[in-house]
């Protein structure tokens, strides 16, 4: 089975329907462990002791039976990747980071948590170094829309990831929303340049990985 990892409850719904858009016979397993990006925010960083425990919580789903798992988390997502568990494991940002890279080298992201931001980068840039490409960031904190995510008011949530896209694409090639849950937002940008979200991006790249593990 196909295993996801997340650190929200919500996300559970989104992916496993993308999941079924791409590929209705796979089945699925989610975790949701929202202390680790809990723990993240309060250290300002993935620690060693977190990156363990997130690297336990991916054990959890290779145990269950995962061929290869998918961490829907930004801000954990090296930790994930990293992590040594016998089956691959995708960040599910990084295949919008290889299509951002692709599409040219002036990459703004936006965040709404200021823990996003640095692996963010991190991901742009080892993207950017494996396609032999230069790229030139800009980071976005559009830190009053995680509250409105939090209380559940999503569609003012996605409004203000949107603004905040538009406003950046004025100076940029294009626009990189860096946490899955802000989805919905790329499409109300109405921006000059493209504006990529992970989840569809993330989910197409891990069916594609999952086929060729399928005997």
């Amino acid at each position: 089975m196909l295993g996801f990892l997340h650190t929200a409850a919500g996300h559970v719904a989104t992916f496993e329907q993308l999941l079924r858009e791409q590929d209705a016979t796979v089945s699925s397993r989610h975790v949701v462990a929202a202390a680790l990006l809990d723990e993240a925010r309060a250290a300002g960083a993935v620690t060693p002791a977190l990156a363990r425990r997130v690297g336990d919580a991916l054990g959890e789903l290779v145990a269950a039976g995962a061929r290869l798992v998918v961490c829907t988390c930004s801000t954990i997502g090296a930790a994930a990747e990293s992590a040594a568990v016998g089956v691959p494991v995708l960040r599910i940002d990084r295949p919008m980071a290889e299509r951002a890279v692709a599409l040219g080298p002036r990459i703004a992201y936006v965040a709404a948590l200021a823990s996003t931001l640095a692996p963010t980068a991190a991901l742009l840039r080892d993207a950017a170094q494996r396609a032999g490409r230069e790229v030139v960031l800009t980071e976005v904190l559009c830190g009053e829309a995680w509250p409105l995510f939090e209380r559940g008011d999503l569609e003012a949530y996605y409004d203000a990831v949107a603004g905040a896209a538009r406003d950046a694409a004025a100076a940029c090639d294009v626009v990189v929303l860096a946490q899955g849950s802000m989805g919905p937002a790329a499409a109300r940008a109405e921006s000059p340049v493209p504006v990529l979200s992970s989840p569809r991006l993330g989910v197409e790249a891990a069916v594609r990985a999952y086929a060729r593990l399928r005997p």
